[in-house]
C-alpha cells in the first residue's frame, strides 16, 4: 500500500521589532539622500522605494484630462473618472517614480499606486513587478508575487540600487486572465497590435527598400567600369 505524506516546508520566523530596528538603523547608515526608513510602535515601518517603468507597450489614460495637480492628490479626486473617452499613450521609457510606502504595503498595492499616479487604467493584471539584481557582470530579473512585500526586500539589500532595484514591466508569463478584461481593453489591444504589425511592416519594407538600392547602385556602378 502506496501512502502519500505532505511535507510542509518551514517557514522563516518573521524577524522581531528589535531585529527590525537593528535593520533600519543599518540601513539608515547607508543612506546618502535622506531618503531613510522610519519604524513604528507596532513595529511596522515607512519608507522609499524606486520602481523604473519599463513598459514597450502603450498604456490606456483617459482622453483630454489634465496631468494630476497637488489638491487632486490631496482630495484623492480621481481624474479618470471623469470621463469615459480613452486614448492610448506610451509612457517614457525608463521613467522612474518614487513611492512612500510601508512594510505592510504588497506588490500588489504598488502596482495598483503606479497605475493611479499615471493614470493608467488599464487592468493591473496587464503588468507585473520585478526585482533586477547585477550578478557577475549580468543584470537579472525575477517576477515578484502580487502577495511580497517590497519594502522589506529593499531593507535586506540596503539602499544601493545597483545591488537591488525594482521594475515594472509587461506581464508577459501567461497569467493574465483574458476574461477579466472588458471588451473595449481587449479592442483596445487589438488595435495596438494591428498598430505595432504595420509599423514593424514598414520598418521591413524601408529597410530591403534601402538594401535593394545600394544593390542597383552598386551594378550600376559595376557597368561602367571597363573590362
Amino acid at each position: 500500500q502506496n501512502v502519500s505524506q505532505t511535507v510542509e516546508e518551514e517557514k522563516p520566523e518573521p524577524p522581531t521589532i528589535q531585529e527590525i530596528k537593528q535593520k533600519i538603523e543599518k540601513y539608515n547608515a547607508k543612506v546618502t539622500n535622506c531618503l531613510l526608513m522610519k519604524l513604528n510602535d507596532d513595529g511596522t515601518y515607512t519608507g522609499f522605494i524606486k520602481v523604473h517603468l519599463k513598459l514597450r507597450r502603450p498604456v490606456t489614460v483617459p482622453a483630454g484630462i489634465r496631468p494630476q495637480s497637488i489638491y487632486d492628490a490631496l482630495k484623492e479626486v480621481n481624474l479618470a473618472e471623469m470621463t469615459d473617452k480613452r486614448t492610448s499613450f506610451y509612457l517614457p521609457l525608463d521613467a522612474i517614480k518614487q513611492l512612500h510606502i510601508s512594510s505592510t504595503t504588497t506588490v500588489s498595492e504598488v502596482i495598483q499606486g503606479l497605475l493611479k499616479k499615471f493614470m493608467v487604467v488599464d487592468n493591473p493584471q496587464k503588468f507585473a513587478l520585478f526585482k533586477e539584481m547585477r550578478k557577475d557582470g549580468q543584470v537579472l530579473f525575477q517576477k515578484l508575487p502580487l502577495t511580497e512585500y517590497p519594502l522589506y526586500l529593499r531593507l535586506l539589500a540596503g539602499p544601493d540600487t545597483d545591488v537591488l532595484s525594482f521594475v515594472l514591466k509587461e506581464n508577459e508569463t501567461g497569467e493574465v486572465e483574458w476574461d477579466a478584461f472588458s471588451i473595449p481593453e481587449l479592442q483596445n489591444f487589438l488595435m495596438i497590435l494591428d498598430k505595432e504589425e504595420k509599423d514593424k511592416i514598414q520598418q521591413v519594407h524601408k529597410k530591403y527598400e534601402r538594401f535593394k538600392q545600394r544593390l542597383q547602385q552598386t551594378l550600376k556602378e559595376a557597368r561602367g567600369k571597363p573590362g
